[in-house]
């Protein structure tokens, strides 16, 4: 399914990203991918950060003639490549306006058993990954003198999950660190967001359904719509709260869940 976007002379500008200058991670594949895809489609100049360099040239491949984007690749827990990356990226762009921080890993398993460099890499990519791109863009978005920040972290972080506890812990992490920054942010114009996605069909899921071949189905009976989430539906919630449409709202916490988990 892909993400396409159609727009009426009737459509509110106020949700459109054209012209928007905005940086990505986790762009390679997923729903980071899938909301570069949107992006691109609607008329923004993108920078694309991952890990993984092939995944950013497909990336950039699926958005069809006429549509560039600057690419960088990177490891999220280790400062200097963040600060470099996105010193040399939003210097290309000519400026910054959004930031959407869609990056993560997961490796679920029983907390005692686990290794603890798995433990490590949890924190350094979820955690760690989303402070340093906070800290590096922030600089850029003050001298913008406004700005969205989207950070996508797990209903983990929100609720708990049984083999995600150190996941959890480090998407709880991004929450605190949103309703924080939010507070110090907003003088400034300066608005800040978080999305919870529940369980979302992306190559991690796809892999744990290969381990588990009835997960899917016990995921589709717990949720109340029915259904596992997939990327458009982030991508769809990361371009609103991108948008000048959520100008009111910062230091929220937005659970797309399928009703799994509600906020409130």
């Amino acid at each position: 399914m892909t993400f396409h976007t159609d727009r009426g002379p009737e459509m509110d500008s106020t949700f459109s990203l054209s012209g928007k200058k905005i940086l990505i991670t986790g762009a390679a594949s997923g729903m980071g991918r899938e909301f570069a895809r949107h992006a691109a489609a609607d008329g923004a100049d993108i920078a694309l950060l991952d890990l993984n360099g092939d995944g950013l040239e497909e990336t950039v491949r699926l958005f069809g003639d006429g549509a560039k984007a600057l690419t960088a690749t990177l490891d999220l827990g280790v400062w200097e490549d963040v600060e470099a990356a996105v010193n040399s990226t939003v210097e290309g762009l000519g400026g910054l306006d959004i930031v959407a921080h869609v990056a993560g890993w997961d490796a679920p398993g029983v907390f005692w058993e686990q290794p603890l460099e798995h433990w490590h890499k949890l924190i350094s990519t979820n955690l760690w990954g989303a402070l340093h791109i906070c800290r590096a863009t922030v600089p850029k978005l003050l001298e913008a003198g406004s700005g969205r920040i989207v950070l996508v972290a797990s209903d983990a972080g929100r609720v708990g999950s049984k083999g995600e506890t150190v996941y959890a812990a480090a998407k709880g992490g991004q929450i605190a660190l949103t309703k924080s920054l939010a507070r110090e942010l907003a003088p400034y114009g300066i608005c800040i967001n978080v999305i919870c996605p529940g369980p979302t069909r992306t190559p991690l899921l796809d892999q744990e359904e290969a381990d588990n071949p009835k997960l899917i189905e016990k995921l589709i009976r717990a949720v109340p719509l029915r259904r596992v989430g997939e990327v458009e539906d982030v991508a769809r919630a990361i371009a609103f709260l991108a948008s000048d449409a959520s100008a009111y709202l910062t230091g929220q916490v937005m659970s797309v869940s399928g009703g799994l988990t509600m906020v409130g």
